[in-house]
């Protein structure tokens, strides 16, 4: 099943593997960038850094209240993400990680099997580090 198709997949689960424009978790492939939210993995139409917008980060922001921690992924490189971005969820009192979406990957894996309150927006790439 593709979570595109479907439009999403209705619970937080970890992400088996990342890689070629996609990802992989609960038996399923998601073709895309990701959000992974505390009610469910669903499409996010964010295809490069450039299109990181508080616009396409609403789902997330709309859910703050039930975060601690956001990790973005940025793609294949680091670069410096709108400073409004970051203080509107710091206003929200909810930290930032922006990586690579390998790191952001591992790192939510982790968080979310220490039942972290943790989200994810995941810009999808071609190849795993």
């Amino acid at each position: 099943m593709n979570t595109a198709q479907a439009g999403r997949f209705p619970q937080q689960v970890g992400i088996d593997a990342y890689g070629n424009g996609g990802f992989r978790f609960a038996e399923m492939s998601h073709k895309g960038s990701l959000l992974c939210l505390p009610d469910g993995m669903v499409g996010w139409e964010v295809g490069a850094v450039a299109d990181l917008t508080l616009d396409s980060l609403k789902a997330v922001l709309d859910l703050a209240d039930r975060l601690d921690v956001l990790l973005i992924g940025l793609g294949s490189d680091i670069s410096a993400i709108d400073p409004a971005i970051r203080q509107a969820f710091r206003d929200r009192r909810v930290i930032i990680e922006a990586t690579q979406t390998g790191g952001a990957v591992r790192t939510y894996n982790v968080l979310l099997a220490e039942e972290r309150a943790v989200a994810a927006a995941l810009i999808a790439v071609e190849n795993a580090r």
